[in-house]
């Protein structure tokens, strides 16, 4: 990985440091316009969508520690990718700057269509930097920091594709969205029925597709300010693959054969003005 050299400014002690998000343009240096901190404003989280035991992982490591080395691979099937980049090309306009929550190499974004600003976030700035759509990054573990340096209302849309699941603070990431989001902003989740399990979290591992879904609307219930979430789902059609040898027959098993794939995706806007139960 290579080594970043900011400019050195003259040093000033603080001895009340807040954490520092890193922010790179995707040519692997550091942004030099990166957000300051402002007073927030995020939704109310009005109560707990999971328990202690819920948010707990079989691997209790750093996720930093995890994805040190990155993985140029997609972590779905194509149909699962074109279904989820029509739903993007459905609810994004060109104009909007959107934010990629927990991105990596690929965002799955219209390849035909130029959004006015895309800023991703991550883990491992060395698969953020190969993405062609970002114009920079951050890189920030949510499961240590979920506060952003952006301003409040920053962004038209906010993404997170197949990484809900490994959220330990799901009700405060989804706070800071909302935060995030510009009045009618989108927020668009999109899961499936893969994960690195030992990373999931306990309610997430535990559940099905229908818990999943369920699961993640509460998240948005959950933050006071949001519309009440939209379900999409695009689930296999039933009909059996054609499997012509055992390596065939072994990742049609663990759903690995093209077509395999569920389609989830939950949809909440920011209101334009807040509802109060």
């Amino acid at each position: 990985m290579n080594t970043f050299q900011p400019t050195l400014k003259p040093f000033k002690w603080n001895p009340h440091p807040k954490p520092t998000t890193i922010f790179f343009n995707t040519q692997n240096q550091i942004d030099p316009k990166t957000p300051q901190s402002s007073t927030s404003s995020a939704g109310k989280i009005k109560r707990t969508v999971l328990t202690k035991q819920g948010r707990t992982k079989f691997d209790i490591t750093p996720d930093r520690n995890f994805y040190t080395y990155p993985r140029f691979v997609t972590h779905v099937d194509n149909n699962f990718i074109t279904t989820l980049t029509n739903l993007y090309r459905d609810r994004l306009s060109p104009d909007f700057e959107i934010l990629d929550l927990m991105s990596s190499w690929v965002s799955h974004l219209p390849e035909n269509v130029k959004y006015k600003r895309v800023i991703g976030h991550g883990l491992n700035p060395q698969e953020l930097a190969k993405n062609p759509r970002l114009d920079y990054f951050v890189v920030k573990d949510l499961n240590q920091d979920q506060k952003f340096e952006f301003e409040s209302g920053s962004f038209d849309a906010v993404l997170c594709t197949v990484s809900v699941q490994y959220l330990e603070q799901p009700e405060k990431v989804f706070a800071e969205v909302f935060r995030l989001l510009r009045p009618g902003g989108v927020f668009i989740v999109s899961f499936s029925n893969r994960m690195f399990y030992e990373k999931a979290i306990g309610a997430w591992r535990e559940g099905t597709g229908f818990g999943r879904v369920q699961l993640v609307v509460q998240y948005f219930q959950c933050v006071e300010g949001f519309t009440e979430p939209e379900v999409v789902r695009k689930l296999p059609d039933g009909k059996k693959p054609d499997i012509s040898s055992s390596f065939d027959w072994i990742k049609g098993v663990f759903g690995l054969l093209s077509g395999s794939d569920p389609f989830y995706a939950v949809i909440a806007y920011k209101n334009f003005k807040p509802i109060y139960e």
